[in-house]
């Protein structure tokens, strides 16, 4: 089993009852209490619309997370490519690759939410080959190349960035592939990580391998060795002590979760003819809401199913409440992620080892310590 890193993807999603400040707070907050548990990464969202995902700029809230925080890393997930000039968008992230001294990623995407792209006169059929477009400048300039070209969408003339990355030779990448191939192949062609978003059913993994497929196919051509390292899962758990207070727990938030996939969102995490959310998260393995025994099983049966990857990102649904969700987070962390990352055989091989010459050793202690009261008694004796 090779060692699987672990990390979030926030959107972020709040329902809208919830003020909107205290919820960015929380969501600052969330990071500060994931960087103390050891998680490895976090992803945050780009969204201008629908009232759910309220994060309009992950980069902004980036630089003020990793002023909070000591070790997670930090990506754009994503940074939404046909809403941006390419050339500002890549400076912008050399800066932070460089605020951050190389915690932050840059996560790239064609943007999730149709009604995003319709609000700046962008139409859903144009999304990913601007973002292809766009991908293609970008990795360009962050080589230090200097770039002209001229699109219906963007004029460059002589761009050129005035600093390289902090991370050489550059800033970590990931492109978001859901259904669509467009994410695997732009991702494959560089050479930098795929992000599969869009839930974990089987359906869905079903899709995520065959991108993958695609990503090392396209990798080999461009020259590039595929790495499944780079591949992160997005999935959707949610553990507790018990299977029955984990489902208890989740009354709080899954159904506005699934009100919004059925009246908002234009992704297809949760189908939006779904009555009864819990029932159809865990009988059809689209989730997985019960204990931390239950999420070791769930991801064994991701990464047997796909071949393998490289981090496990769980969604950051927002089902409990905010007590239960770091609960959550902290059984994740005590007792799943060592599951995956050898970080306890090393003290489990140890305890076996004193355990099986426990008569031998304690033997010898006890013959240590006899001699020594042996001792003392002689050298009163010989005093006398």
């Amino acid at each position: 089993m090779s060692h699987l890193r672990s990390g979030i993807f926030l959107a972020p999603f709040h329902n809208l009852t919830e003020n909107p400040t205290l919820a960015l707070e929380r969501d600052m907050e969330l990071l500060q209490h994931i960087d103390r548990l050891n998680y490895h990464e976090a992803w945050i969202g780009e969204h201008h619309s629908g009232g759910f995902e309220i994060i309009a700029s992950p980069e902004m809230f980036i630089a003020a997370a990793a002023e909070r925080t000591r070790h997670i890393r930090l990506g754009t997930g994503v940074a939404s490519l046909p809403y941006h000039n390419p050339f500002i968008l890549a400076d912008r992230m050399v800066q932070l690759d460089h605020m951050t001294r190389g915690r932050a990623m840059f996560g790239v995407g064609p943007g999730a939410l149709v009604h995003d792209a319709l609000k700046i006169g962008i139409k859903p059929a144009d999304q990913r080959p601007m973002m292809n477009q766009s991908l293609d400048v970008i990795m360009r300039l962050l080589k230090g190349d200097i770039v002209t070209e001229k699109t219906d969408w963007y004029d460059l003339v002589d761009a050129q960035l005035q600093l390289p990355c902090y991370t050489q030779p550059i800033m970590e990448m990931a492109v978001a592939a859901s259904r669509s191939p467009t994410g695997a192949l732009a991702s494959g062609k560089h050479g930098i990580g795929m992000l599969s978003i869009g839930g974990t059913s089987p359906e869905a993994m079903e899709k995520h391998t065959q991108n993958w497929g695609l990503y090392e196919q396209q990798a080999r051509a461009n020259g590039h060795v595929p790495d499944r390292g780079k591949w992160r899962v997005v999935t959707l758990i949610h553990v507790a002590e018990t299977r029955e207070k984990a489902k208890e727990n989740v009354k709080f938030g899954l159904h506005p979760f699934r009100d919004y996939f059925s009246d908002v969102g234009t992704f297809p995490i949760m189908p939006a003819d779904i009555a009864d959310p819990y029932t159809y998260l865990v009988e059809s393995g689209a989730g997985c809401i019960g204990t931390p025994d239950d999420a070791i099983a769930y991801i064994e049966r991701l990464l047997k199913g796909s071949g393998g990857f490289g981090a496990i990102m769980e969604l950051a649904h927002n089902w409990a409440d905010w007590d239960a969700t770091k609960r959550h987070y902290e059984l994740m962390a005590r007792y799943v992620h060592p599951h995956f990352q050898q970080s306890r055989e090393l003290r489990r091989d140890s305890y076996a080892y004193a355990r099986d010459h426990h008569v031998e050793f304690a033997g010898q202690a006890s013959a240590a310590v006899q001699a020594a009261i042996d001792g003392l008694a002689a050298r009163r004796e010989a005093a006398e």
